[in-house]
């Protein structure tokens, strides 16, 4: 009896665990067949430096991504980039002489990329590991990054007012767009304030409301609450050297997590942003 319990319960492990594989093309959630593309991976080949586009609505059917928009061409969707890393320019360089491409793998509802960012020399100075989850819920999803860098050699992240996770929706001239922060700030109010969270709404082709991306902070990261970037056509992003250089010794290794919150709706939802970081900080509170 104690053995059959034994095997069942080894069983339930086997199926319930998360089976990640090594996919060689983009990856895409949800993975399956019967249902509409989510989040999908970047092309990887000519814009070595990994990157989410599209990135869609809840129902699946309206891109709430900007691929190398006009104003500011190295801008490649939601992506992680560095303005300085030993002088080096990691956020307007997404070639393969800044960015080494290792691999990717894919879960049922999860995606990670593995990079090397590279030297004047082209030799490795830092592991790029990004590790995306993405959960579904009511009328909204949740999509989370946990992103390490282990430095291969010494490395100095250089002060300056923008770098590290970024967003990029399609703003243009004349469409409507505003952004609201946890302290109340609206649009360029919060540019370079400290916030726990800010919340991108923006009218997009097609959509019958606003389309949101709140972006979290995690109370865990370094220089909790960040920093944030707030450009004048609306891309968004922590600034995670706003505040003076971040080092990380060889050998060493340093950790970022992030939470997306993707809705629709003419106003801001801030509840629902507000249990979201309550239950980011709580889910990861033992990490």
């Amino acid at each position: 009896m104690t053995r059959t319990i034994f095997l069942i319960l080894l069983l339930t492990c086997f199926c319930t665990a998360e089976i990640t594989v090594r996919v060689e093309g983009p990856a895409r959630i949800p993975h399956t067949s019967d249902g509409p593309v989510i989040i999908q991976q970047g092309d990887s080949k000519t814009h070595t430096r990994p990157y989410i586009h599209p990135l869609r609505s809840p129902d699946g059917k309206h891109v709430l991504t900007q691929f190398s928009p006009g104003h500011h061409k190295h801008q490649t969707g939601l992506y992680w980039g560095q303005t300085r890393i030993n002088k080096r320019d990691f956020f307007h360089n997404y070639g393969k002489d800044y960015w080494k491409h290792i691999k990717n793998s894919l879960g049922n509802n999860s995606m990670e990329f593995n990079s090397q960012l590279l030297d004047e020399n082209s030799a490795p100075m830092l592991e790029d590991r990004q590790q995306w989850n993405y959960t579904p819920g009511e009328g909204h999803y949740i999509l989370d990054l946990t992103w390490t860098g282990t430095a291969i050699q010494d490395v100095t992240i250089g002060r300056y007012s923008y770098g590290g996770l970024f967003l990029r929706m399609p703003w243009k001239r004349g469409i409507k767009a505003s952004c609201l922060n946890s302290e109340g700030m609206k649009n360029q109010q919060g540019e370079g304030k400290a916030a726990k969270w800010v919340d991108l709404a923006m009218q997009i082709d097609g959509m019958k409301k606003m389309a949101h991306i709140a972006m979290i902070d995690h109370p865990k990261n370094q220089g909790y609450p960040t920093l944030w970037r707030i450009d004048g056509q609306f891309g968004v992003g922590p600034a995670l050297a706003r505040r003076g250089d971040i080092r990380i010794q060889k050998g060493e290794s340093l950790t970022y997590r992030y939470r997306l919150v993707v809705y629709e709706s003419d106003d801001f939802r801030t509840p629902l942003v507000e249990q979201s970081m309550k239950d980011f900080g709580k889910d990861q509170a033992g990490d």
